[in-house]
């Protein structure tokens, strides 16, 4: 239960962690690292009594509960799934793309502060400790999903200029980094699958991709790793 309550603990910031950045993003690295711990400004009295401002805090603090519980729940299966030896590496994978989810959906954005440092960790991952990929296949899995959606974003510019952000494809890459082409090549394929369902669903003709990009790679982690 330990690994539960440590998901449960971390993913229960995450709401608040999304606020911190769509306060000051976009920024520098060094900025947005700096501003990451800097605390907002206190609200008044007059302004926290405000019948508003409590529903939206009772919203948030549920949102906060669910992401935890969620959190809870993948980490201890993960720990199942994975077992002690390098799970913390597991837990940094899932937990960072958890927090990628929750701001891209609340901001259309994936800032690089989080990307390129799981794009690395990954690259390192693959080389030195995870025993279903190589050093060779994580950086062609990298490169493949950075140029992938960037050349198919040339095709489709002229009628949708926004297709792929420049953070989806820094996400794709650092997925392609852990997981290599061909598992990458399933995540791209399951996040087509499940950001259609969410369009279908909700009825939206566009949408922040990052999400179902994030999802899927976390569904690949459990059936693959």
């Amino acid at each position: 239960m330990f690994y539960a309550l440590i998901g449960f603990i971390f993913c229960l910031f995450v709401p608040y962690m999304a606020r911190r950045f769509a306060k000051f993003m976009p920024a520098t690295f060094a900025y947005a690292l700096v501003q990451i711990f800097c605390c907002g400004k206190r609200l008044s009295s007059s302004k926290r009594q405000d019948a508003r401002y409590k529903l939206l805090k009772q919203k948030y603090n549920w949102r906060s509960f669910m992401f935890g519980l969620f959190g809870a729940v993948v980490s201890y299966g993960a720990y199942l799934k994975f077992g002690e030896v390098n799970l913390w590496w597991h837990l940094f994978f899932i937990w960072t793309l958890i927090l990628l989810t929750e701001i891209d959906y609340r901001m259309f954005l994936l800032p690089d502060i989080l990307t390129i440092p799981l794009l690395i960790v990954g690259f390192f991952y693959a080389t030195f400790i995870a025993d279903w990929t190589f050093a060779q296949d994580s950086a062609m899995g990298a490169l493949f999903g950075y140029f992938m959606p960037a050349l198919a974003s040339l095709c489709l510019v002229w009628k949708y200029k926004d297709a792929f952000g420049g953070g989806d494809i820094k996400l794709l890459a650092a997925i392609g980094a852990w997981f290599g082409l061909e598992k990458l090549i399933y995540t791209i394929l399951l996040s087509v699958l499940v950001f259609g369902l969410y369009a279908l669903c909700m009825r939206k003709r566009s949408g922040a991709f990052g999400p179902a990009i994030a999802v899927s790679a976390i569904v690949i982690a459990f059936y693959f790793f």
